[in-house]
């Protein structure tokens, strides 16, 4: 497995992530996104696994008005948008080659094991 955490130190569901991968002994690469981000392949990797650019929105970020510009501008400008206000990204962006999650999700991730 090759496991990417995408988060913020002060996010509880990144650092439940980050628990949940050391419990299991499994390896895994943390990603501030205030420090890093992603890059625009995995931003685009991301969203064709967990159903496009407007999933990955978190609704109840701090910044409203990036949201709300999101949902309005045309589908070819959303891209780059997004990468440019990566904190309303749902957190963590948890990845394994080419399987993505949004959010806080081990179901899913004791399916990778």
């Amino acid at each position: 497995m090759n496991i990417q955490i995408f988060g913020t130190k002060k996010c509880n569901d990144t650092k439940k992530a980050e628990r949940f991968f050391k419990e299991r002994g499994i390896k895994f690469q943390f990603i501030d996104m205030k420090e890093k981000g992603m890059s625009k392949g995995e931003l685009t990797s991301v969203a064709s696994v967990c159903g496009g650019l407007s999933n990955m929105i978190d609704e109840n970020a701090k910044d409203k008005d990036a949201i709300a510009l999101l949902q309005y501008i045309a589908d070819e400008d959303k891209l780059e948008k997004l990468m440019e206000n990566q904190h309303i990204i749902k957190t963590p962006v948890v990845r394994n080659g080419r399987q993505a999650t949004l959010g806080y999700q081990p179901d899913v991730w004791k399916k990778w094991e």
